[in-house]
């Protein structure tokens, strides 16, 4: 089955059936904020995958060839689906026409708006790892550094700014961002850290380091006029400091589950 985002099965002309969550009962993979379009060729989003999923492109695709307009179908998830979910799913499938078709790519637009900014800045090898982890997940992801050579061979998903100064990207992300700081430079990371912290407002603000180089920063930043709550904002080393392997994908990997954590409500204890 070929994967592409929701945009790519929209194309002008294509013939789609969007699938919905209308209802979910019980223990259901999805909610109702869970939706997919299938086309013949092409599928994309999830209403949560198994035996539930591979039912309804199936119907859907029905649909296409027998030129359906809508139909609705109420899904027990037992033996007989081969899940064992136990809930129960209603699912609403629907031709994609014109107007249904301009109201999705309106949603999918204001979808993507409202997800959290991440800002990686530094695309050293760690930061290439983080770039490639984010790209698979809800965010908008920026990628941030003053080196040109360093932006080849990244997720086309990404945002991309080469900057003389990386700071001024701190300076222009909106509140509620996530600011992630590995670059090349132990002086600019300090830099940027301290422009993340000062702003009061980001989500996130982790830097790449050690107990030692959280320590230094620290010192600097209270002598600079920063404070200790400020301070508690502050992640160093980001990854959460739980594992002796410093690969950059483990590294990478780690710091992608602290921003899920975050935007997903839970709490972070900063790293020592």
């Amino acid at each position: 089955m070929a994967e592409a985002c929701i945009a790519d099965c929209l194309g002008a002309g294509a013939r789609a059936v969007l699938v919905e969550v209308t209802e979910a009962r019980g223990s259901t993979p999805r909610g109702t904020d869970a939706r997919m379009v299938v086309r013949d060729d092409l599928c994309a989003g999830t209403i949560g995958g198994g035996q539930l999923e591979f039912y309804a492109i199936d119907a859907a695709r029905a649909m296409l060839r027998e030129g359906r307009a809508a139909q609705t179908l109420d899904v027990p998830l037992g033996p007989h689906l081969g899940q064992c979910c136990g809930g129960h799913v209603r699912l609403a499938l629907t031709l994609i026409d014109a107007a249904l078709r301009r109201k999705l790519i309106v949603s999918e637009v204001r979808r993507a708006a409202r997800l959290p900014e991440i800002y990686v800045l530094g695309l050293g090898h760690t930061g290439r790892a983080l770039a490639r982890a984010l790209a698979l997940l809800p965010f908008n992801t920026r990628l941030i550094d003053d080196r040109a050579e360093v932006f080849g061979d990244l997720p086309e998903v990404c945002v991309k700014s080469l900057l003389a100064d990386p700071a001024e990207a701190v300076a222009q992300a909106a509140p509620g961002a996530a600011f992630v700081i590995l670059t090349h430079s132990h002086a600019l990371d300090y830099r940027l850290a301290e422009a993340a912290l000062r702003r009061g407002d980001a989500a996130y603000t982790g830097m790449i380091g050690s107990a030692t180089k959280r320590a230094r920063f620290e010192a600097h930043f209270l002598k600079s006029g920063g404070t200790r709550a400020m301070l508690a904002h502050f992640t160093c080393p980001i990854g959460g400091g739980v594992s002796a392997d410093k690969r950059p994908e483990i590294i990478a990997h780690l710091t992608a589950g602290e921003l899920i954590r975050v935007f997903a409500g839970a709490r972070i204890t900063p790293s020592p």
